[in-house]
């Protein structure tokens, strides 16, 4: 089986959201979450409910919790079989707030114009 890559967003300025919001958790909170970012590695698009689930079109949220929280990344698969790590959250809501979601679609689309102008970075 030939794993997936993860990569993160990257802003304009080169900052890539979902790894300062890695770093922002706390030790038993981030390992929990880097553990399952190694787990879409290696099942890609069929790692099961409750680890991913579908957010909304192309995007899926990753989820895992350490204590009350409740930790969630959104990510979408890219034409070249990379997941993007888009968005990452401390979910407070029962539903995923528009807002979380409105910021990971805007850097879908950021990331999907940088592909179609031949991203060189």
């Amino acid at each position: 089986m030939v794993e997936w890559a993860v990569e993160f967003y990257e802003e304009a300025d080169g900052k890539a959201p979902v790894e300062e919001f890695l770093d922002s958790l706390r030790p038993e909170g981030r390992a929990k979450a880097l553990a399952l970012l190694q787990s879409l590695k290696i099942h890609g698009p069929s790692l099961p409910f409750p680890y991913s689930s579908q957010a909304a079109g192309k995007i899926r949220e990753l989820r895992t919790q350490y204590g009350r929280d409740k930790i969630r990344i959104l990510y979408f698969a890219d034409a070249r079989r990379t997941f993007i790590l888009l968005h990452g959250f401390v979910k407070r809501a029962a539903k995923l707030e528009a807002s979380e979601l409105a910021k990971a679609e805007s850097r879908m689309a950021r990331h999907n114009q940088q592909m179609g102008r031949g991203k060189t970075s």
